[in-house]
């Protein structure tokens, strides 16, 4: 008879079996066969191998029956304990989990702080900066107001003018707690404050119509702007004049109040009020000249444009020089510029120049010769010049109209320099080619026109430090590139890849003929496999129609269209693009082709082929820097060539994009120090 155990009790029988322990029943259950020794048993009486003893059948029953029992007591026990260690694991999983979960919270948590460090040491620096400069300008603005106020004398207030420019560093440690209190109390200051240190840098004060971001029309505003802080950060002290226009953007400017003292300046026959109010831009003093009684002339929603141009800038040219001879103010220079405010220069040597600025010098930049401003030659005694004195050949009369006079040309003759704002043309080809009737006037004055190229702010556009990127890069690490190119592909819906090469274009005023010259240019690159994205540089209706013309003639897969301007992604594109496409290399407005080098992306003209720019280039060596290396890498370099560049000669494509992104072509490099070059100039004469 075999022994059987109940089938719901098998499966758990081997898992409290052990080698040590004794069988069940053993006491009571023996092999027949098998001997105490294990020996063979088979002479027992007729008993087969597997027969029960005698007597023994009452025996196991029971003892089985309490087996089963402590078995049920034991696997109850059993998976008790299972269960329990089961909910012990998980919750230790949970646990875990929780804890791991935690400690990656805690890890961003830290990263994330770190970053906020760095930002706000950042932060803190460039507030310091700023700070310091903001402090000069103001203390410089409050002695004006003093002056006007009759406070202080024109004389006293000259000495705590130069007290503060030649001890700039004390000025910000001394007066950066009291600066919120009245003229008596910060005059008492200035009057204790005696720690000089010597002079560094010059005092500039610009007559001007723009300044970004206050007010922004054409390239004068981000020159204004870019140039004056690089002259701070060198050590000069910048003021800006600028007429209160209705449709100033104040919200960048710091501090801004009326200074409750109005000073008067002739024009017509008449003097006339002005109310004046300070405040500070970027670390620089601002001063904004309100008319009173022509208050009609800067009410208008535009800058420019208007019939009488004319008298409204020479009212302000007027104006200004009335207000820095009132003030006390002595610059070592005035800065003016274009048209507008170049009357400055006949009005301060017939008039000014002895009311306390016999050392202050007078410097024209020109952006363009394109406006000149021709008028009758009576008009210019509106302001208080005499016409039959100017209205000749050596000074205002024009070239070419010999009955009227030439305001621009009146800037050129009266300035003791001229700096003429191009990248792109050497002196000899303004002279020649781009003069628009002043040929001979700029050929007698050539030994003092000075040529400098434009800049760019690099603390807003340099990839190892953009905000705007996935990825900041560098000239020594170039990978984050490749990331913003991705992360264009995939913005604009474009395929993919980085081995796929990626055309920029951003677009300002075009022609119709630079238009379908860049339509077939475009056409031609799209069967070699190239990507392209158009971006429109603001919200001009002109760009939006141009934009949308071409989506119209170009359809493809590969071109993406962006009619709506986004700072983002101008940064994005700049830094996605292998190739960005220039409408020129004198790009006044966006300096795409300057930001295109600084982002690792080859700037390529649509008209690389300027004969005018060829027929000067080899024969001037006044060329600035900047030109002379844009024609050893960049000029002469068509969208087709540097595709064959890019795709066979990668070594050496990488090379020239790489010493393009070193160079320093911000405003803060070669057009400052050329700048500084003509005020040292202007200073030795």
């Amino acid at each position: 008879m075999l022994l059987s155990l109940p089938s719901s009790r098998v499966p758990t029988l081997p898992t409290i079996s052990s080698p040590n322990r004794k069988s069940v029943g053993a006491s009571v259950v023996r092999c027949a066969g098998i001997g105490k020794n294990g020996e063979s048993n088979a002479s027992s009486k007729g008993q087969g191998p597997f027969q029960m003893q005698e007597g023994s059948k009452e025996n196991l029953e029971d003892t089985l029956k309490i087996s089963n029992s402590e078995f049920k007591e034991k696997d109850s026990d059993i998976w008790r304990l299972f269960r329990e260690a089961q909910q012990n694991i998980l919750f230790l999983n949970k646990q875990r989990i929780n804890a791991l979960e935690e400690l990656e919270r805690v890890k961003k948590e830290k990263d994330s702080l770190l970053d906020r460090v760095e930002q706000l040491e950042a932060t803190k620096l460039t507030s310091t900066t700023k700070d310091r400069l903001s402090i000069s300008s103001e203390l410089l603005l409050r002695i004006d107001s003093m002056v006007l106020s009759s406070t202080i004398s024109s004389n006293e207030a000259s000495k705590l003018r130069r007290l503060v420019m030649d001890s700039r560093i004390s000025v910000v440690e001394y007066f950066s707690d009291i600066m919120d209190k009245g003229d008596t109390d910060l005059l008492a200051e200035l009057r204790q404050f005696s720690k000089t240190s010597k002079k560094t840098g010059y005092h500039i004060v610009h007559i001007c119509t723009e300044m970004a971001p206050v007010v922004s029309i054409g390239p004068l505003a981000q020159y204004i702007t870019g140039l004056s802080c690089a002259l701070q950060r060198k050590g000069n002290l910048v003021e800006v004049i600028l007429p209160k226009y209705a449709c100033l953007n104040l919200d960048e400017v710091q501090g801004l109040q009326e200074t409750g003292a109005e000073f008067y300046s002739y024009f017509n026959g008449q003097l006339h009020g002005n109310r004046v109010w300070t405040g500070v831009v970027y670390g620089i003093g601002v001063i904004l000249i309100q008319p009173v009684d022509h208050s009609s002339f800067f009410s208008h929603e535009r800058v420019y444009g208007y019939n009488n141009d004319f008298e409204r800038f020479a009212y302000f040219s007027r104006a200004s020089l009335d207000y820095i001879a009132k003030s006390g103010k002595q610059p070592d220079v005035l800065h003016i510029h274009n048209w507008e405010t170049s009357i400055v220069g006949p009005l301060f040597w017939d008039v000014f120049v002895n009311q306390g600025l016999g050392g202050t010098r007078i410097l024209l930049t020109c952006q363009s010769f394109d406006s000149q401003c021709i008028q009758q030659p009576e008009k210019l005694a509106l302001c208080g010049l005499d016409p039959y004195r100017l209205h000749r050949p050596d000074r205002l009369q024009d070239n070419k109209k010999g009955h009227l006079v030439n305001v621009l040309k009146g800037g050129i003759v009266y300035s003791n320099k001229v700096i003429v704002m191009s990248s792109m043309c050497s002196k000899e080809q303004i002279i020649r080619a781009m003069d628009h009737g002043l040929e001979p006037t700029l050929t007698l004055h050539k030994d003092k026109v000075f040529i400098a190229p434009f800049g760019f702010d690099k603390s807003t556009w340099d990839p190892s430090v953009d905000k705007f990127l996935p990825q900041n890069y560098s000239p020594d690490n170039m990978k984050g590139k490749s990331v913003c190119k991705v992360s264009l592909q995939k913005h604009l819906g474009l395929e993919v890849h980085v081995s796929v090469i990626l055309v920029g274009c951003i677009l300002s005023d075009i022609s119709d003929i630079e238009a379908e010259n860049l339509k077939t240019l475009v056409w031609m690159a799209l069967r070699r496999g190239l990507q392209f994205v158009f971006m429109g540089s603001n919200s001009n209706m002109a760009i939006s129609r141009l934009l949308e013309y071409f989506q119209e003639e170009l359809k493809d897969e590969n071109i993406r269209f962006l009619n709506k301007y986004d700072e983002y992604l101008e940064h994005l594109v700049l830094a996605g693009s292998d190739i960005m496409l220039c409408q020129s290399f004198d790009d006044l407005v966006l300096q795409v082709p300057l930001k295109a080098m600084k982002y690792g992306s080859a700037p390529v003209a649509v008209n690389f082929a300027d004969s005018k720019f060829r027929q000067f280039m080899d024969h001037d060596f006044e060329n600035t820097e900047f030109l002379r290396y844009i024609n050893t890498t960049y000029a002469n370099l068509s969208l087709s060539q540097a595709i064959d560049e890019l795709k066979n000669h990668p070594l050496q494509w990488n090379k020239r994009i790489m010493d393009a992104m070193s160079k320093d072509f911000s405003w803060d490099a070669e057009c400052c120090d050329l700048h500084i070059s003509a005020y040292d100039s202007v200073m030795n004469l």
